[in-house]
């Protein structure tokens, strides 16, 4: 009987544009220094 405790997953946050998770990942992966509405600059004018 093991004594850890339970392990939940976390909640995937969604992108405010597009409401997609892969593109929130994708702007977390480009901030840098938590400038989160640079990073999201970043990846919308590259998308588009």
């Amino acid at each position: 009987m093991s004594r850890r405790r339970r392990v939940y997953k976390k909640e995937e946050h969604v992108d405010s544009r597009y409401g997609s998770p892969a593109v929130a990942r994708l702007i977390s992966t480009v901030m840098k220094r938590g400038k989160k509405s640079l990073a999201e600059r970043i990846v919308y004018t590259a998308i588009e």
